[in-house]
């Protein structure tokens, strides 16, 4: 594993314009395009409280979803170092953001990975991997609000 400095540079360009600009605050679309090199387009807006379009991602789905990802990579990684067989990892992820019109932030994100491993397998130390998983995961470590994990495992067969 390379340490040190490592950059992620993506462009978000606003394809909101109706024709008028930001003339006025239900005067303009909240879409854009979020690209990153050879990467599939990621189509989003703002959420659709904030009069965004409900069919694209708004930066609040792809921060829990960055939590979410970053808890399981890391999570199957220590695995993997473990001897611990999964055979199925899916996360519901809730996260809650306080509206408020000075300061809106999250409160929380709540992981709920469901995870199968392989018959045989250290039950407890799969469990105890999701504490040392949210102790490394990078999303965990840059968020000023909790990000809480309620893991299930269950056994699968050999």
């Amino acid at each position: 594993m390379a340490y040190g400095e490592h950059k992620y540079q993506v462009s978000v360009t606003w394809t909101g314009n109706r024709g008028s600009g930001t003339s006025g605050y239900r005067d303009y679309g909240r879409d854009h395009i979020i690209t990153a090199g050879s990467k599939p387009a990621i189509a989003g807006s703002s959420d659709p409280a904030f009069l965004g379009d409900a069919s694209r991602w708004n930066p609040e789905d792809l921060l829990v979803a960055s939590a979410s990802a970053c808890h399981k990579l890391w999570y199957l990684h220590l695995c993997s170092d473990a001897g611990v067989v999964v055979l199925d990892y899916h996360d519901n992820a809730e996260g809650t953001m306080l509206d408020d019109p000075r300061q809106g932030r999250f409160s929380q994100i709540v992981l709920r990975p469901r995870v199968v491993v392989r018959a045989g397998a250290d039950v407890a130390l799969a469990e105890r991997l999701h504490h040392v998983a949210h102790e490394r995961c990078y999303v965990a470590n840059s968020v000023n609000f909790p990000i809480l994990c309620e893991p299930l495992i269950e056994v699968g067969e050999r």
